[in-house]
Protein backbone atom coordinates (compact mmCIF):
# COMPACT_ATOMS: atom_id res chain seq x y z
CA UNK A 1 0.00 0.00 0.00
CA UNK A 2 2.81 2.31 0.65
CA UNK A 3 4.10 2.07 -2.45
CA UNK A 4 1.00 2.87 -4.19
CA UNK A 5 0.52 5.65 -2.51
CA UNK A 6 4.44 6.88 -2.73
CA UNK A 7 3.71 6.15 -7.20
CA UNK A 8 0.72 8.20 -6.64
CA UNK A 9 2.79 11.34 -4.81
CA UNK A 10 5.45 10.78 -7.13
CA UNK A 11 2.81 11.16 -10.41
CA UNK A 12 1.10 14.44 -8.93
CA UNK A 13 4.57 15.96 -8.50
CA UNK A 14 5.59 15.01 -11.96
CA UNK A 15 5.70 17.72 -14.93
CA UNK A 16 2.39 18.40 -17.16
CA UNK A 17 3.79 16.58 -20.46
CA UNK A 18 4.67 13.57 -18.22
CA UNK A 19 1.27 13.42 -16.82
CA UNK A 20 -0.25 13.88 -20.16
CA UNK A 21 1.94 11.11 -21.63
CA UNK A 22 0.92 8.22 -18.80
CA UNK A 23 -2.80 9.53 -19.20
CA UNK A 24 -2.93 9.19 -22.93
CA UNK A 25 -0.67 5.93 -23.36
CA UNK A 26 -2.98 4.48 -20.78
CA UNK A 27 -6.24 5.14 -21.81
CA UNK A 28 -5.38 4.18 -25.27
CA UNK A 29 -4.35 0.66 -24.38
CA UNK A 30 -7.39 0.44 -22.07
CA UNK A 31 -9.42 1.47 -25.02
CA UNK A 32 -7.94 -0.28 -27.86
CA UNK A 33 -7.59 -3.82 -25.75
CA UNK A 34 -11.72 -4.06 -25.43
CA UNK A 35 -13.62 -6.58 -26.96
CA UNK A 36 -15.01 -4.52 -29.38
CA UNK A 37 -11.70 -4.14 -31.12
CA UNK A 38 -10.70 -7.75 -30.76
CA UNK A 39 -11.20 -8.76 -34.80
CA UNK A 40 -8.74 -5.65 -35.19
CA UNK A 41 -4.93 -7.03 -34.88
CA UNK A 42 -3.44 -3.90 -35.47
CA UNK A 43 -5.16 -2.03 -32.93
CA UNK A 44 -4.64 -4.58 -30.52
CA UNK A 45 -1.12 -4.51 -31.57
CA UNK A 46 -1.20 -0.65 -30.77
CA UNK A 47 -2.58 -1.26 -27.54
CA UNK A 48 0.17 -3.19 -26.46
CA UNK A 49 2.49 -0.24 -27.67
CA UNK A 50 0.68 2.30 -25.58
CA UNK A 51 1.52 0.00 -22.56
CA UNK A 52 5.18 -0.34 -23.39
CA UNK A 53 5.48 3.24 -23.70
CA UNK A 54 3.53 3.63 -20.46
CA UNK A 55 6.16 1.31 -18.95
CA UNK A 56 9.18 2.48 -20.06
CA UNK A 57 8.22 6.33 -19.25
CA UNK A 58 8.20 4.54 -15.46
CA UNK A 59 11.03 2.48 -15.83
CA UNK A 60 13.05 5.63 -16.53
CA UNK A 61 11.15 7.57 -14.46
CA UNK A 62 12.13 4.90 -11.65
CA UNK A 63 15.78 4.21 -12.66
CA UNK A 64 17.26 4.64 -9.32
CA UNK A 65 15.39 1.47 -8.13
CA UNK A 66 17.07 -1.06 -9.99
CA UNK A 67 14.45 -3.66 -9.05
CA UNK A 68 11.45 -1.71 -9.86
CA UNK A 69 12.88 -0.11 -13.01
CA UNK A 70 14.00 -3.39 -14.23
CA UNK A 71 10.08 -5.13 -13.47
CA UNK A 72 8.86 -1.93 -15.84
CA UNK A 73 11.28 -2.61 -18.55
CA UNK A 74 10.66 -6.69 -18.61
CA UNK A 75 6.87 -5.34 -18.91
CA UNK A 76 7.96 -2.76 -21.45
CA UNK A 77 9.38 -5.80 -23.34
CA UNK A 78 6.92 -8.54 -22.98
CA UNK A 79 4.33 -5.83 -24.21
CA UNK A 80 6.38 -5.47 -27.49
CA UNK A 81 6.77 -8.84 -27.90
CA UNK A 82 2.80 -9.19 -27.77
CA UNK A 83 2.42 -6.61 -29.87
CA UNK A 84 4.88 -8.27 -32.81
CA UNK A 85 2.70 -11.25 -31.78
CA UNK A 86 -0.47 -9.89 -33.02
CA UNK A 87 0.63 -8.25 -36.31
CA UNK A 88 2.48 -11.35 -37.41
Amino acid sequence: MQRIKFMIKVFLNEPLWFKILIAITLLASIILSNSIFSNHPYLQSCSKLAAAIFFCAYGIKFRKNFKTALLFFACSVLCVFLSMKFIF
